[in-house]
Formats: C-alpha cells, structure tokens, sequence
C-alpha cells in the first residue's frame, strides 16, 4: 500500500469547476512543480505491479495543530486562493486505508473524502468553530503564483470508485464539507481539553506576526 498524491491533475476543459472529477483511469496533467511532475511519472510505473494498492491523498486534515495539517497552514496565511478541491480527512480516511490493506484490494483509488470544498469554506467552519476573530483574505491563482517557487495543483477527484470499495468493507465515510465540520469540532474540543476555554493563544499564529 502507497499512500500517493492526487497531486498530478488540474482542472481543465473535460474536467471543469463543478463538472465531472478525474477518475483512476486518468493520467495526470500536472506538472507545475517538480513534486507533482515525479508522482506522476511513479504512478504510471506503479501500474506494472499488479499486488500494490495507490491512495491519491490530498491536502491531508487532521484534527490537531501539526505543522503538516492542511487547515494549520492556511490558517497562517494572510490571502488564500478560493478554489474547490478534493481533500483527505485523516481521521476517516486512514482506518478507510487499514480495511482496504486487509480485503487486499489492490490498483489505484482517489483516496479522498467524497466532494470538494474551498478554502473560504473551511476557514469559515474554522472562524465559526475555533477562533471568531480570524480573518482572510483572498487573492487569485496568477497572483498566487507570483510568489511562489512552483505552481499548486487545484482538481476534484471522483470518489465513485473508492466509494462502492468502502462500502464492500463495510465502512462509511462522510462528504467533504460534513468530514471538515466534524474534523473542526474535534480540533476545537481538543484544545478545550488540554488548554481550557482560554486556548486563542495556542491557536496557529500568521505568517506575517510571527
């Protein structure tokens, strides 16, 4: 089992904003940094081999304040891009991956929660759920990629595939603004726990204040 990156894509005029997502059989269409560009080129090697299983992560969520952490990241940002993506909920999605490894399944699967959500989305649940004073901004893509060293992949990746395999397991996960709510809850009540009601000042700092 590999745990990928659906990293590879990027929306384009077969697969628009809100129209129909990548699916397994796609080839990757990305290669605006060099991460993306080799993942795409493993990915096609890796179909020589019939016993591995491929998990398209993206934008990995956890719960917590890790450094990694897909929502910790953009909480530090002053500007943000708003564009719809496919993301990975580590909570749901990493007992997902251990009933697949043991039904032995095998081939490539977009390993994402069902759906895409957008960064104003998830910052909203978070202003609404953890921290009331935070605030965004948002900028474009092009002016985006004016300060950055590579380029980032936005796409949807269609879950049809990775939906009727879970549900051979027996396991449920939820959509992806729903896994998102649920995931920001957790955040906020963990922090409740080990810090109290009084936690803003553990809370992620801006880049630009730090």
């Amino acid at each position: 089992t590999l745990y990928a990156t659906g990293c590879i894509f990027e929306y384009d005029a077969a697969h628009p904003i809100g129209g129909p997502g990548f699916t397994e059989e796609d080839a990757a269409n990305f290669d605006g940094s060099f991460y993306s560009k080799t993942k795409g080129f493993l990915e096609e090697m890796l179909k020589s081999y019939s016993t591995t299983m491929v998990l398209r992560v993206r934008m990995p969520i956890s719960d917590d304040l890790a450094p990694r952490n897909f929502i910790t990241k953009i909480v530090r940002y002053d500007r943000v891009v708003n564009v719809p993506n496919s993301m990975t909920v580590l909570e749901e999605m990493m007992p997902a991956s251990v009933a697949m490894a043991e039904a032995k399944l095998c081939g490539i699967y977009n390993f994402c929660n069902p759906g895409a959500v957008s960064h104003n989305e998830i910052l909203d649940m978070y202003k609404e759920i953890v921290d009331p004073t935070f605030v965004y901004e948002n900028f474009t893509i092009e002016e985006q990629n004016k300060i950055l060293e590579a380029k980032r992949s936005n796409n949807e990746l269609d879950a049809t595939k990775l939906m009727a395999a879970l549900a051979d397991c027996g396991v449920h996960i939820n959509e992806i603004h729903e896994a998102c709510r649920l995931c920001i809850i957790r955040m906020r009540d963990g922090l409740i726990a080990e810090h109290g009601e009084d936690y803003k000042d553990k809370l992620p700092k801006k880049l630009s204040q730090s």
